[in-house]
């Protein structure tokens, strides 16, 4: 079950975080917190596809939704990260129109796109309920549960935001608050009205067709803020930054 989909269909805020430890036991122990999804970071972090595909599995195992947020709009990205069982794919610094109807290309199957089939872990190597139907109902399940979600953070993907929103196969958007503040020349000024403007733009650009709209936020006081704003999903904090503020206020409170 994607729980972030699930939620979003019960008009019910999800949770999340990244994981960038590099590290499986890590994510198994995402998945004791109550947290809905795990986004496991290729972007920043320095980890790969073996990588991808072990933490997708430590992260089916523990009942929390494996996302993968690629580090480069590519068909193998896309591609290996769909096959080993992710269940969203988050793809940064998109720019252009031209861009998403690529990525769509690539992580969709047929009708939507021209995704690439082979017999994996995502469709249990031909053996899953939906795989033994035929390959009309895996399509069409992968295509309706498997999320592809551009992430808003340039200043080109603001500027083509409805046209990318109202696209067939994008499933939501993930606004990176910081790279887009940064693009528009107002590094981490959260409260500017600009950027309070581009927020409500992006909002309303998933509002009127029906999509999520997650966002990063630093901690939990953010967290609360943008879920007082109306956005769907919180990807809050990454497990490195919590694992050190967590040791940090330990090692304050024994001296």
């Amino acid at each position: 079950m994607n729980k972030l989909l699930e939620k979003f269909r019960r008009h019910e805020v999800s949770i999340g975080t990244f994981t960038q430890l590099g590290s499986t036991i890590a994510v198994e122990a995402l998945g004791r917190t109550g947290l809905d999804y795990v986004l496991i970071d290729s972007e920043h972090s320095p980890v790969n596809i073996s990588f991808l595909s072990a933490a997708i599995t430590a992260a089916d195992a523990a009942g929390i939704t494996p996302l993968v947020r690629i580090n480069e709009i590519a068909r193998s990205n896309v591609l290996q990260a769909l096959d080993c069982g992710a269940q969203g794919l988050i793809v940064p610094a998109v720019e252009t129109v031209d861009e998403v109807k690529k990525l769509i290309e690539y992580a969709k199957f047929a009708p939507v796109g021209n995704r690439g089939y082979c017999p994996t872990r995502d469709g249990g190597f031909g053996f899953d309920a939906e795989t033994l139907q035929g390959s009309e109902v895996y399509f069409a399940r992968a295509n309706r549960e498997t999320l592809l979600i551009p992430q808003c953070e340039t200043l080109g993907c603001l500027e083509h935001i409805e046209e990318i929103m109202a696209m067939d196969g994008v499933d939501g958007i993930f606004v990176g608050p910081f790279d887009l503040s940064i693009a528009m020349g107002m590094p981490l000024q959260f409260d500017r009205p600009e950027m309070k403007a581009a927020f409500r733009r992006i909002l309303d650009a998933c509002r009127k067709n029906g999509k999520p709209a997650l966002v990063f936020c630093g901690d939990a006081a953010a967290a609360k803020a943008r879920m007082a704003e109306g956005y769907d999903s919180l990807t809050v904090g990454l497990d490195a930054m919590m694992l050190i503020g967590a040791y940090r206020s330990l090692v304050e409170e024994l001296e």
